[in-house]
Order: structure tokens, then sequence, then C-alpha cells
């Protein structure tokens, strides 16, 4: 009985993130210029109502197209979960809303407070649709990520399909203005490799890097040697480094490096 009530109240919660926020007049301000602001609020805020009214299919494609053409105020203002905090719209619109300065291209993230908002926002309905918006440095690139239960998890940058032929296990992540990296099951084969209950399918992964400059993607596979658990990629300059985990890129122990030219 109490998980029942407890998976209810996340459920509510959930559903309220999807309508918390009704865009005040710093947002306003901001809609009134976005070409596409305003369809993005509508429809996010309107979950339940554009599913019912268009069908899972049809509304997941309106989304995905309007997403991939949003700022990060236009994710904001419609009140999607921020990399500040990913379970509630923007307490602070009168700093978010404002023109972003002029960043570096590196690998920081935006968390807000800050002009311009945020560079990834998060958005859940219910307990069958997870989306996540992540922007590149400088806002050259956007990758939608988008979990239902009506298939696969589905990955787009820039509006064009990624990694359909592949399982995703993570949502992904953006190495600088240029390279997306998301992790893939590994291969059956790894001497390491073994299955486990989580979003990763395997605990020997393997990455698939899609370069948005020139809308191409690749596959690494680990060899035998390399124990990709959970493996991250750095941009120094112009090559990129792949560690099989957090603690060897802090020991600065790649396995492999890739020209980022």
């Amino acid at each position: 009985m109490f998980e029942r009530w407890r998976d209810g109240r996340r459920a509510d919660a959930r559903r309220l993130l999807a309508a918390e926020a009704v865009p005040g007049e710093q947002w306003q301000e901001w809609l009134r210029r976005s070409p596409v602001g305003p369809d993005l609020v509508a429809r996010w805020r309107e979950a339940g109502d554009y599913r019912r009214l268009l069908g899972d299919e049809a509304y997941r494609q309106q989304m995905v197209e309007l997403l991939s053409r949003a700022a990060p105020r236009d994710c904001a203002a419609a009140g999607f979960g921020c990399t500040r905090r990913i379970d509630r719209a923007c307490r602070e619109p009168e700093i978010c809303s404002q023109e972003p300065g002029a960043g570096p291209a590196g690998e920081g993230r935006r968390e807000g407070p800050v002009p311009g908002a945020c560079d990834a926002f998060y958005g859940y309905y219910g307990d069958d649709l997870r989306i996540q918006v992540s922007f590149a440095a400088r806002e050259r690139h956007r990758a939608v990520f988008w979990a239902d239960s009506q298939g696969a998890v589905r990955l787009w940058v820039d509006g064009v399909p990624v990694g359909t032929e592949h399982l995703l296990a993570t949502p992904g992540y953006w190495v600088g203005d240029r390279f997306f990296v998301a992790d893939v099951p590994g291969p059956d084969d790894h001497p390491a490799q073994r299955y486990v209950l989580s979003d990763l399918v395997t605990a020997i992964v393997s990455l698939l890097i899609y370069d948005a400059d020139r809308s191409a993607a690749q596959l690494l596979v680990p060899r035998p040697d390399e124990l990709w658990s959970d493996p991250r990629v750095e941009r120094r300059g112009d090559v990129l480094h792949v560690y099989a985990d957090p603690a060897a890129r802090a020991a600065g122990r790649s396995d492999r490096t890739l020209p980022a030219t």
C-alpha cells in the first residue's frame, strides 16, 4: 500500500513539473521574440492534452522538431528542470532570461542562475516520458534524448536521428561545442562483460561519438584489455582522449586518443 502511495506521489510531482511554470513577465519578454518558445510552452505545459489529441508518435515528432530549434531560454520558460535542479522549473527568471554573455567553447557546464539559462534541461511526465535537452558550448548544437513507453530510447542532434541502430544506455553529453558522446552496450565477448540490472544493460560499454559539425558518427568498441565500465571522453586541443572511468580520467590514463580536427 505504501509503495503504491509513494509511486503515486512521485507521478504527481512529475506531472506538476510539466505544468509548473506559468511564464511570468521576465519570460514573456523573451517569448515575444522567440520563434519557438510559445509553441514549446503550450505543448509542454499541456502535455497530457496534446498527447491525447495527437497520439504519442505525433506528439513526439512535434516536440522533437521544436526542441531541435529551441534556445535554452525556451526550455526554461516552458518549465523544464535544468542543470541546477532537474526536478523543478527555473526559480530566477530575472537572471536567466537575460541575454547570455560571450562564453568560451570549452567543456564547462552552464549552471544557473546565469544569463541565457542553463545548458541542459529535463522533462518528466508521469512514469512513461523522459526528455533531456543538452546544448553544446555556445549553443552551436543541441541534442534531444527521448524515452517513453512506446518504443526504443531515441536521440536526435540538431534534428537528425543518431544511433538508431544502437540501444542507447545513457542520455549522453557534449564534449566542447562539437562532439556528442553516449554509452551503448559493449561487446558480448569482452572478458569482463556481464549483464546488470540498470540503464547500462551491460557492465562494459562501447562509446558512440557523434561529430555534429560533420554529421558523422563512429562507434568505439573496447578491446579485451580496455575496461570501459564508465568511460569518459575529454578534448585537449585537437585531440579526444578516451578514459575507462572517472578515476582513470583524474589520473590522466587514457586508453585511446582520436583526432578532433
